[in-house]
């Protein structure tokens, strides 16, 4: 099989009528870290620091060869979500991109998050979710909400960590000429 290096633009969904592009939500975020993207998918890949990014996150643990597509991560999430959120990956290409299905409360999730080097040093973390499923009420406009903040939320402690590593990794590549009396 051929895999694309990018992901796609819009995900996989073609062009649907509005009675079914009404039903999927789409969450958009990026940002931007002094981290090389290396550190930044260190990192990421660390399951230990999840919680520091989300305090939702309880108990996380692997079902499967860890980063390997068909492997599950189970989540485990506190209130307000109270709930196990099931992740299946579909794709991990490191340190460029990964991939996963989402199936929690009744939603489904394809998620992909890029780890784009950027041209003034850094790097750009973007992510989307188009997310499917739920009830068409107004609890589900509300669950997408709080799926935009815990997103944001997630992204930006991520940044914030990556930048703190950054900044304290920042003179391990520097060498002092020693000297000699």
């Amino acid at each position: 099989m051929n895999y694309e290096t990018r992901p796609p633009r819009r995900g996989l969904l073609p062009e649907l009528p509005p009675e079914f592009s009404n039903h999927i939500a789409r969450v958009e975020y990026a940002v931007f870290t002094n981290a090389k993207r290396s550190l930044a998918w260190q990192l990421f890949s660390d399951l230990s620091l999840w919680p520091k990014f989300c305090n939702l996150y309880e108990n996380i643990r692997w079902h499967g060869t860890p980063w390997t597509p068909g492997s599950r991560l189970r989540i485990d999430v506190r209130e307000p979500v109270n709930a196990t959120v099931d992740r299946v990956l579909t794709v991990c290409m490191p340190p460029n991109h990964i991939a996963w299905i989402n199936h929690v409360r009744g939603y489904t999730m394809e998620q992909w998050i890029s780890f784009d080097a950027y041209q003034g040093g850094g790097t750009r973390v973007s992510t989307w979710i188009e997310v499917t499923g739920g009830e068409v009420s107004a609890h589900r406009s509300e669950d997408i909400r709080l799926l935009e903040t815990v997103v944001e939320g997630w992204f930006d402690n991520f940044r914030a960590e990556c930048d703190r590593i950054a900044r304290s990794d920042q003179f391990k590549d520097i060498h002092y000429p020693t000297t000699t009396d």
